[in-house]
């Protein structure tokens, strides 16, 4: 794989319709991917002092994040909306010639900030909560 530009990787969020329409978040600047598999140690006194782990029974996560430029667009009131719901949403996340994940997230985290002589910045968190799909790309 070439090398790619990080602004190439999308991150789009469902509009919740029965046939969604993934709407790309708008203004980011910065994007985190993190996957992450939690063991079960299931090391006894018959494993001669080495850790041994169970296999297939530990629990997969997906953290997103994301900062950028706050641009009160159709996307941002998407984000707040399901903010404050509390409630799963479906993401899509894109990089391009890797792979798309999908699946439900929680936002995790919502923090708009702005200094008297910058933009208006924002910044979000998502876990995944539920089954997330891979399709390579």
């Amino acid at each position: 794989m070439a090398a790619q530009k990080g602004r190439d990787i999308l991150l789009k969020l469902s509009d919740g319709a029965l046939s969604p329409a993934f709407v790309t978040v708008a203004g980011l600047r910065a994007r985190t991917l993190s996957l992450n598999a939690r063991s079960i140690d299931i090391t006894d006194s018959d494993s001669n002092g080495w850790r041994q782990l169970l296999e297939g029974a530990g629990v997969r996560a997906l953290t997103v994040s994301g900062s950028g430029v706050f641009r009160d667009q159709a996307s941002d009131a998407l984000i707040r909306e399901a903010f404050f719901a509390q409630s799963p949403v479906v993401w899509q996340v894109i990089i391009p010639s890797f792979a798309r994940f999908e699946g439900p997230f929680l936002i995790t985290g919502l923090d708009y900030a702005g200094a008297h002589d910058a933009e208006a910045t924002f910044s979000l968190s998502l876990a995944s909560a539920g089954e997330i799909s891979f399709v390579a790309l």
